[in-house]
């Protein structure tokens, strides 16, 4: 952390002390779930990608938590393999905000070292919202700092399928080179998902109050904290964030030991 906690929390609820907040057990992976998006725009009798343009916002902010708390990577769910089978214009209109927003925040996400990357399957994308993640990722590779991790057309389960098809793979070169195979180990499969190289999220946030996982990290959130909170995506800020983060701080993770 490179920032005082006043400076991060200026005017905290008085039913909030970020002095709370235990400096040393800041969690290294931090995964969010951000949900509720058409409920917050439908509450206010709008279509719903208007609550997908208000909840830009509630990434910015829990960008500049992440970072300034020195969590080293955040992953958001943007958007799920599922995703595909809602109305049309809301497909269309994500595609475009996907693309117009990765681009419009790019340069001020390079200046403050944060590194842009995504997990998904991108082919299916249009190539203007293709474009857009893979000039991210060009333009901040080798940037040091807080790792983004923009999930956008992804699925859990088709991330263990093809990390399955990719074993299936090594031991089938293994085989014809004449080789032993490969021993499929929980490391090695692992080490063929889409996130092989990060760490496994310590923490799992979800917004809007509904409790699933929704296909998401379902083999890396296996001993991951589950924080679920009410507030609606737009509306969640940093203060939200610290109440999650305290809740986690208030668990004792024992991994299935006593």
């Amino acid at each position: 952390m490179n920032k005082p906690l006043d400076y991060i929390y200026p005017n905290p609820p008085a039913d909030l002390d970020p002095r709370a907040l235990d400096l040393d057990n800041i969690p290294q992976h931090v995964a969010i779930i951000m949900d509720g998006n058409g409920r917050w725009a439908k509450q206010r009798g709008w279509k719903r990608l208007r609550g997908h343009k208000a909840g830009i916002e509630a990434v910015r902010e829990s960008i500049r938590m992440a970072s300034d708390l020195g969590i080293r990577f955040l992953t958001i769910y943007s958007f799920s393999s599922e995703n595909w089978s809602r109305p049309l214009d809301e497909v269309v209109g994500l595609m475009d905000l996907f693309a117009k927003t990765m681009l419009a925040e790019v340069d001020e996400l390079h200046e403050e070292n944060v590194r842009v990357m995504t997990i998904g399957d991108l082919s299916a994308l249009p190539a203007d919202t293709r474009n857009a993640f893979s000039e991210a990722w060009e333009k901040t590779k080798n940037n040091t700092g807080l790792t983004l991790v923009v999930a956008v057309n992804y699925g859990g389960r088709k991330e263990l399928v093809d990390a399955c098809a990719a074993f299936v793979d090594q031991a089938k070169a293994a085989w014809e080179a004449g080789q032993p195979a490969p021993e499929l180990t929980e490391q090695a499969l692992s080490g063929l998902l889409y996130t092989a190289e990060i760490p496994d999220p310590e923490l799992l946030i979800r917004t809007s109050g509904e409790v699933r996982v929704s296909n998401f990290l379902l083999w890396q959130i296996a001993y991951a904290e589950f924080v679920v909170t009410p507030v609606l995506w737009p509306d969640f800020d940093r203060y939200d964030f610290l109440r999650c983060l305290l809740q986690y701080q208030g668990r004792e993770r024992r991994f299935g030991g006593v």
